[in-house]
């Protein structure tokens, strides 16, 4: 296949009849070798972490395919690391939405004055820009329509599909006794429809889960969810 961009985590494919793939790296977000889903860089590298990333990203998407809830997610190959995806186009240079349940993370790092580590933030959410030199910078709704990014229509569809498809995860982590704390998505525009659409993963790469007050490994989550 041909390579059309290395990210740290997943690379995008081409294959020869022109269908579009992501590929699972076993490269984690995290700093210092400890794995964190709200670091962006590679931190450390733990092999099968690519495959157990895209077993459980599988689970969620066929979840939300399930209940017609749009995403670029067409098909897995688990034991090859590849997730085939409908080809999109990102907003701006891309953002990231993320939707809190629980005050930690980055949310702390801002607001702890003010905030108590682990309040109820009742399903709050916020969008970053996808910028490493400037640490994902925050940016309001205003701004994300002042600078061309996102129409107000788009705001508001992305907000509530971000809703529909955290309290999915929410609900099916909950059956397995485990709570949602945060969720990062990302989203893209259908090539062909031009519709929004969920894109990148949904594993632990991009969420914080904890069974009472213990964090859940990305390779427990998995054995939660599948095992």
């Amino acid at each position: 296949m041909e390579t059309l961009y290395k990210g740290k985590t997943k690379d995008v494919l081409r294959h020869k009849d022109g269908s579009i793939h992501l590929f699972f790296k076993d490269d984690m977000t995290g700093k210092d070798g400890v794995f964190d889903p709200g670091e962006n860089q590679v931190g450390l590298t733990v092999d099968g972490s690519g495959r157990s990333g895209l077993a459980v990203s599988r689970y969620f998407f066929e979840r939300l395919n399930e209940k017609q809830i749009p995403t670029h997610y067409v098909h897995a190959d688990v034991e090859n690391n590849l997730m085939q995806v409908k080809p999109v186009t990102v907003f701006g240079k891309g953002i990231e939405v993320i939707c809190r349940y629980k005050a930690v993370g980055s949310f702390m790092r801002r607001f702890g004055a003010y905030a108590e580590e682990g309040q109820d933030l009742n399903g709050y959410v916020e969008v970053t820009l996808k910028d490493d030199e400037r640490q994902d910078p925050f940016i309001s709704r205003e701004a994300l329509e002042l600078l061309g990014i996102l129409t107000q229509e788009e705001y508001d569809t992305i907000q509530r599909l971000t809703k529909d498809i955290s309290d999915t995860v929410k609900d099916e982590l909950a059956q397995k006794r485990l709570e949602l704390y945060d969720i990062k998505l990302e989203f893209g525009k259908d090539k062909e429809s031009g519709d929004i659409l969920l894109i990148d993963e949904l594993s632990a790469g991009n969420m914080r889960v904890y069974k009472g007050e213990d964090p859940v490994t990305p390779f427990d989550l998995e054995k939660y969810l599948l095992g």
